[in-house]
């Protein structure tokens, strides 16, 4: 994609591997499906990144904003399926 993801200055470099490799989930489960076990442990390592679901709702926006895809529908859609699952938005 040709957009810049929404970071934050004050993780270090393998929070933000991280946080990248979650928008890319992200956009595969809109893009071609992914298994929901995997979008939810890379969500789970998010959230521990991004506790605050404030500072989730602002990062989730500006993803939005740049490529489109919802990370809350994504993981709503993923919570609400089944272990072994695949999330096809």
């Amino acid at each position: 994609m040709e957009y810049q993801y929404p970071i934050s200055l004050d993780w270090n470099t393998e929070e933000i591997i991280d946080v990248i490799k979650f928008f890319e989930m992200v956009e595969k489960a809109y893009e071609k499906g992914i298994e929901r076990d995997v979008l939810m442990l890379s969500y789970r390592r998010f959230k521990e990144i991004v506790p605050s679901k404030s500072e989730e709702k602002k990062i989730g926006h500006e993803f939005e904003e740049i490529s489109g895809y919802s990370i809350y529908r994504a993981i709503k859609n993923a919570k609400d399926s089944s272990a072994g699952a695949i999330i096809k938005m």
